[in-house]
């Protein structure tokens, strides 16, 4: 994976410490909240708080008319549809609401449009589908907010419209009898950041003339697992969401989720295990095919149907992997034939017949590889070019796609995450405008960082901490799981786990030895060997086994100790600008002495294993980043070397001059050196 730049959160110290005192938590708790922004007394009282705080729902805009109109529809016998989505929040936001309208006597059904066919959003195939089953209502949950023709075409036919949604308005709203999103300027609210199921549970606190503790008791589960998926803030009324959809979880689950807590066998439920076991299997149904599947499955009472209905979720999770891994590997393949498809700011990969519902994960994929943003392209039997943008903080994909909107049929989304639509013919074009744009405006590209929450000594990783950071929990976006950094450890041992898929590291420092696991990673991957002094990136958590408790540490990142994040970032861009621009940097050319350092490396070591970069910071102090990647290449070129992803040493043939290879010789003369 690509390197990180790590950044060490900071607080007031004075601040945590009179926190830490009033509220009586743990200092290095204190210090994480102020870290955090929660740093005063109501703030820190609001989220160390047990209580379910809630605003009112008439808070929102339009929320009188809409409950208002769906309560006529209700009385009247109208036939009413949910038109939901077919991602988490849009599966969990339809059977919420679907659930609560039946239970208000309405004669109700749902529509999610199919992924791959029809795509994201309202649109006029489904309305008509709608129509023929005889609504007369139909209220968006998740979407609806930028239909502003469909919602036209809606009222032609003689159906009324009601609009929830938590997506940013566009220039203009929607034709509807209602309008109930946060980000209305109209709005009364502190809070802004809900997500579609956020929204749905709001409107039907609104038309429910009970006690909230009922809407509680028997929504808050799916709220809580949408609120998660979406990854929207976890504080607010979020927070509280979350927080009490886990206690309904753990201790009285609804039958669909029994089935998964029986299957998974976890004693206790965290947020953690809700975003990586079970929202994925909710996805699954959507990206892979009818997500109506995964409301039938969030909605039925039957547990043997459940069981059954939960597996079908699993088997389709696993499809869903299959396919990834499928298009993951060729995109790779691509790339080891093609390497200038990474050279540039922005990575654009195309292949014929990705499966749509994937090619966003696999985007991710890339850009946690390579640390840009990427595009994965599936280009289909017509000749119609599908893709999914993944970006890097700080870079906006979203404008970055609009500058190249004459290449596009279509397009939207949103600075991180975005979707294209596009003629075969234009792909290239597309690639080199956008990495045009992203030239201009982004001379230096923004680095992946890792926050670091609190530099710690090994002495205080301790169960009693792990206990004390129970407080922060749930986690999730804004608020994640603490991470430490522990520095200069000597690395005593690395064992294999997991037949090899994952590595434990015993540690040490100044007599005291930690154990951490490092996930996803071999030994024979693990650029690290006994004896090297490393900076570990951490988090906690706590274990029983046999009714004892154990402290279990995770290695969220390691690094050489020492290792210079601003010279490796400004020297690799320094390099990618060479390439791209020919920008001249005389700090690129590696002369006989840095050649000389590098080679002489590489025969102590019988050659390289593992990524160039690695290979770079062991030699950071004496060497660019320049200087590596021509060196090796002048290596390469006068038979010193074989490059594969691995460095493989050669017996070279007779008397070698690195200063006559052609790749040192262009470098001379662009970089203008006698």
């Amino acid at each position: 994976m690509a390197h990180k730049k790590w950044v060490v959160r900071d607080a007031d110290k004075e601040k945590a410490s009179a926190i830490s005192e009033k509220f009586d938590i743990d200092a290095f708790i204190a210090f994480l909240l102020v870290s955090r922004g929660i740093d005063d007394d109501l703030t820190v009282s609001s989220f160390l708080s047990k209580s379910f705080e809630t605003v009112s729902p008439f808070n929102f805009a339009d929320m009188e008319e809409a409950s208002f109109t769906i309560g006529d529809a209700i009385d009247n016998g109208e036939k009413i549809c949910i038109y939901g989505d077919y991602d988490c929040d849009g599966v969990t936001s339809t059977a919420l609401l679907l659930s609560f309208l039946q239970s208000e006597g309405a004669d109700v059904f749902y529509y999610i449009p199919d992924r791959v066919s029809e795509g994201y959003g309202i649109n006029t195939a489904a309305i008509d589908k709608i129509y023929e089953k005889g609504a007369k209502l139909i209220v968006t949950v998740d979407n609806g907010i930028s239909s502003v023709d469909e919602a036209e075409y809606i009222y032609s036919l003689g159906m009324r419209l009601v609009v929830t949604d938590h997506h940013q308005l566009g220039d203009t709203l929607p034709r509807a009898e209602a309008i109930v999103n946060p980000h209305r300027p109209e709005n009364e609210l502190d809070f802004r950041d809900y997500c579609g199921v956020g929204v749905a549970f709001k409107l039907a606190e609104a038309m429910y003339e009970g006690e909230l503790s009922d809407l509680i008791e028997e929504y808050i589960d799916l709220v809580a697992i949408g609120t998660l998926a979406d990854v929207v803030p976890l504080v607010g009324e979020n927070r509280a969401f979350v927080r009490e959809g886990l206690k309904k979880i753990n201790n009285y689950p609804r039958p669909a989720l029994e089935a998964f807590v029986n299957t998974n066998g976890v004693k206790q439920y965290t947020s953690g295990e809700i975003v990586f076991q079970l929202c994925p299997r909710i996805n699954a149904m959507g990206r892979m095919g009818d997500a109506s599947r995964a409301v039938e499955f969030l909605i039925s009472t039957d547990e043997e149907d459940c069981a059954y209905k939960y597996e079908q979720l699993c088997l389709e999770n696993t499809r869903r992997q299959e396919m990834e891994k499928e298009i993951l590997d060729d995109v790779n393949r691509k790339i080891e034939e093609n390497p200038s498809l990474v050279t540039g700011r922005v990575i654009v990969v195309d292949g014929r017949g990705y499966h749509h519902g994937v090619t966003g994960i696999v985007a991710s994929h890339i850009v946690e590889k390579y640390s840009k943003p990427a595009f994965i392209v599936s280009v289909d039997g017509d000749g119609t070019a599908r893709g999914s943008a993944r970006s890097v903080e700080g870079f906006n994909i979203y404008e970055a796609i609009s500058s190249c909107s004459a290449d596009l049929i279509r397009f939207g989304g949103h600075p991180q995450a975005a979707g294209i639509t596009l003629n075969e013919s234009k792909i290239n074009d597309f690639r080199q405008h956008i990495n045009d744009y992203a030239l201009k405006n982004y001379e230096i590209m923004p680095p992946q960082t890792l926050d670091i929450d609190l530099k710690i000594s090994p002495n205080y990783l301790t169960v009693e901490l792990a206990d004390e950071l129970s407080v922060l929990e749930p986690y999730g976006a804004s608020n994640p799981q603490a991470v430490f950094g522990v520095y200069k450890m000597k690395l005593l041992s690395v064992t294999p786990l997991k037949e090899g898929k994952h590595i434990r590291l015993e540690l040490e420092k100044k007599g005291k030895v930690i154990r951490a696991v490092k996930f996803g990673v071999s030994p024979e991957a693990f650029p690290y060997k006994p004896g090297d002094i490393l900076d570990l990136a951490v988090r906690i958590s706590k274990s029983i086994f046999r009714e004892r408790q154990y402290l279990s540490v995770q290695a969220v990142d390691i690094r050489l100790s020492e290792t210079d994040d601003g010279k490796y970032f400004k020297e690799k861009n320094d390099y990618e600008l060479y390439r791209i621009s020919k920008r001249s940097e005389p700090s690129l050319y590696p002369d006989r002495e840095v050649c000389a350092v590098i080679y002489k490396y590489l025969k102590v070591n019988n050659g390289w294993s593992y990524t160039y970069d690695d290979l770079y910071f062991r030699l950071q102090n004496r060497i660019t980043y320049g200087q590596l990647m021509f060196a090796l290449k002048a290596f390469e070129q006068a038979g010193l070397i074989k490059l594969n992803g691995k460095i493989e040493l050669l017996t070279p043939q007779g008397k070698v001059n690195l200063e006559e290879t052609k790749v040192l010789i262009t470098l001379r003369e662009r970089l203008k050196l006698g």
